[in-house]
């Protein structure tokens, strides 16, 4: 009855927030957690990225199964268990432990748990679709990344601050495993619609998708933001590997779980907000472009600036900030893309394209770190990242404007209204 009653009510977009905040947890463990813990034993930072790197790997292709979410189940039941694959993914990689031997078996539960998190992260976004109205869908994107990044904050964070003082380092991963399940109590907030919804094959829902995704591939808003997706601007792939370098700028684990941990993803949530804020009053995607230029100014001024731990604080903390504004831009640019029709599977295609200069990046930034150390590795993701923008505005002023008229979509075989 409790559920029912407030299910029936129209959500605040927290509520998003917290539903993925697993997702982010899952990423933050390995990259900081598990990162420094490898890094502290001597795996080098190319290896370490490597690993990091596998764990995005599969939310690059994730729009291959998102008819599955679309057409079977329901996301609820979806949530469900990709949070259950997910806590298990951040358990069994807290039971191994951070040895060069295990390299091979982390890559594996990483990748297999990652594949897992998927599901939670699809349905997360179909139920943000269709369940938050029209007037509230900036607010929903906002809040929804800030607990994206919020949660990798925490679960670095606390992973690491928790693994430094428990006397086994499974018991950290199990603590922050626990943490995502309770997440799920955010469903109860949520109501489902069923009434007239029709459940339509899953090899319908692909032709669908498919004529709808070439509907927007035609219109210059569309592929512009396709393109994006490719681009190395704003991807804050450093990101993930902070923890890893830290040991340059001298900074302690217990620094490192602050700043790259809780302080990071609150500041990260931060930026979050106020990027989605600029968005609703600019060009999108101009604001994109100026939130991917800062982030590389960001990173030039912490390769020359002093190595200390004061700047390692300073610099992660503006980078994460910054990462914040990138991630609320791209979101701004997708819902504004996007339109009607498959709104839930496209949101996902875009996600999955999105990941793909996260996972190349971090695995250019670990490649260049282990050549040119710390300094060259921001220095390399800088001029990437001005390269990207270069080519996105050569792109831009190729391709004519488009007439001012709405698109049409095809009628949806699973429409939910």
């Amino acid at each position: 009855m409790l559920a029912q009653v407030m299910a029936s009510r129209t959500p605040h977009p927290s509520v998003f927030m917290l539903l993925i905040v697993p997702f982010g947890a899952m990423s933050g463990y390995l990259s900081v957690a598990v990162a420094y813990l490898l890094a502290a034993r001597g795996i080098g930072v190319e290896a370490v990225a490597a690993l990091v790197a596998s764990s995005v790997l599969p939310h690059t292709w994730k729009f291959a199964w998102a008819p599955i979410v679309d057409t079977t189940l329901s996301r609820k039941t979806w949530y469900l268990i990709g949070s259950l694959l997910s806590a298990l993914g951040i358990l069994a990689t807290g039971l191994v432990p951070a040895a060069a031997a295990n390299l091979p078996l982390l890559s594996t539960i990483v990748l297999v748990s990652s594949f897992g998190s998927t599901f939670l992260g699809m349905a997360t976004e179909s139920l943000m679709a269709f369940g938050t109205r029209e007037e509230h869908k900036g607010r929903a994107a906002g809040w929804f990344q800030a607990g994206n990044l919020g949660g990798g904050g925490i679960g670095g964070g606390a992973g690491l601050w928790l693994a430094e003082r428990l006397p086994a380092a499974w018991m950290s991963g199990a603590i922050v495993a626990l943490l995502c399940l309770g997440c799920a109590l955010a469903l109860l907030w949520l109501k489902e619609e069923r009434a007239g919804e029709v459940r339509a094959g899953a090899l319908a829902s692909v032709r669908f998708v498919l004529k709808d995704l070439l509907l927007l591939v035609r219109r210059r808003s569309g592929s512009m933001a396709l393109l994006l997706c490719f681009l190395p601007i704003g991807a804050g792939a450093a990101s993930g590997l902070w923890s890893a370098v830290a040991g340059d700028w001298r900074a302690s684990a217990d620094t490192v779980a602050l700043v790259t941990g809780v302080a990071g993803g609150l500041v990260s949530a931060v930026g979050c907000l106020l990027g989605g804020w600029l968005c609703d009053r600019m060009d999108r995607k101009t604001a994109y472009a100026i939130y991917g230029v800062l982030q590389a100014g960001c990173a030039v001024a912490m390769a020359v600036a002093p190595r200390s731990e004061a700047m390692y604080v300073l610099f992660t903390s503006l980078y994460s900030f910054i990462t914040g504004l990138t991630y609320a831009g791209f979101s701004a640019v997708v819902l504004e893309a996007m339109g009607l029709g498959a709104a839930a599977t496209k949101y996902s295609v875009f996600a999955s394209l999105s990941n793909t200069p996260i996972w190349y990046m971090t695995l250019v930034d670990g490649w260049a770190q282990a050549r040119w150390g710390s300094g060259g590795m921001l220095e390399t993701e800088a001029l990437c990242c001005v390269l990207g923008l270069a080519l996105f505005l050569g792109v831009r002023w190729l391709v004519p404007q488009e007439p001012a008229v709405s698109a049409a979509v095809p009628a949806d075989p699973s429409s939910n209204p």
